[in-house]
């Protein structure tokens, strides 16, 4: 069982379902977080730029630059 950091809801999330560097939301507080480690689980939030950035890193490697 794992908790939000946030809210402190009961994140269902199994252990060995997940991979590090996974993205989990809440469905309570809706806060995105980042799975650092899966033994023992850690979860870190995720800023609120942090997937945009990703988004537009990807889309510059594939030449698209629009």
């Amino acid at each position: 069982m794992v908790l939000c950091p946030e809210c402190e809801t009961n994140l269902d999330v199994d252990e060995e379902e997940v991979d590090e560097g996974e993205l989990i939301s809440c469905p309570e507080c809706g806060t995105d977080f980042e799975v650092v480690t899966t033994s023992p689980l850690e979860l870190k939030a995720v800023e609120a730029g942090y997937v945009e950035e990703e988004e537009e890193v990807e889309e510059s490697e594939d030449g698209d630059f629009s």
